[in-house]
């Protein structure tokens, strides 16, 4: 009887259409919900850290970018998210990982519904072997998102500025050229929020967005990722370059 019903609402146009309206009418509270979230984070790091956006190479315009940025804390992605301005921000999703964001319901509501994030499975063995991640990528800018990345993927938890970086930045710059790479450099984030900390300290943030950049034509993918990395170490206060 019950798969009678559901095959009949789903036949009938207009019981089809009533049905998307009620589901989208009872996920109302939760859209309502992540905006008062994602307002109440954006003013509690700005309370907490004074965060400050220092755009040094680009104006503060929603073009859509990609803002590859250095990663020493999990404090790095809400305080680039929360220094933007509210019309950049709707409109920038941060690329997370799937197993941390979807650990437990906390993280599933954060990640995917506040900061709407581009999530991406780092276990090979978690994904279906003839999915590339690298493709939830390419389909949200596609759709018309900014990007909030880490190049290097991994924490840095070394003396060194930056880790290597990755592919994914070259893979992105090559597959859509038009697409500004832009180096975004956070300041003083650990000792905001050192490792195994949940509330961040009271220090001043500064986040620095540099001039952007692109794949030129028949860079190599080597050649390019030292570029990349040097714009980006080239944001650091002196004392992190050093």
């Amino acid at each position: 009887m019950a798969g009678h019903i559901s095959l009949t609402l789903w036949s009938n146009p207009q019981s089809c259409a009533k049905l998307v309206k009620l589901r989208s009418i009872m996920s109302l509270p939760r859209k309502f919900a992540a905006r008062f979230v994602g307002l109440a984070i954006a003013l509690f790091a700005r309370f907490i850290t004074a965060v400050r956006a220092d755009w040094q190479g680009i104006e503060p315009i929603n073009k859509q970018r990609v803002y590859f940025a250095n990663h020493v804390s999990n404090a790095d992605m809400p305080m680039i998210w929360s220094c933007m301005p509210p019309n950049i921000r709707r409109d920038v999703r941060p690329v997370a990982a799937a197993d941390y964001w979807l650990k437990n319901k906390l993280r599933a509501f954060v990640g995917p519904e506040v900061f709407n994030c581009v999530l991406v499975d780092r276990r090979p063995e978690a994904r279906d072997a003839n999915h590339d991640p690298m493709q939830n990528i390419l389909d949200a800018l596609d759709d018309g998102s900014s990007l909030i990345i880490s190049p290097k993927g991994n924490r840095n938890m070394t003396n060194d500025p930056l880790l290597p970086f990755k592919s994914g930045l070259y893979n992105m710059g090559k597959a859509r050229p038009d697409v500004d790479l832009v180096p975004t450099w956070i300041a003083n984030v650990t000792e905001i929020m050192p490792k195994g900390e949940v509330i961040p300290l009271p220090l001043i943030c500064t986040v620095t967005f540099g001039a952007p950049i692109h794949v030129a034509p028949d860079e190599s993918k080597d050649d390019f990722l030292k570029r990349a990395s040097a714009a980006l170490v080239g944001l650091a206060p002196k004392d992190v370059r050093l």
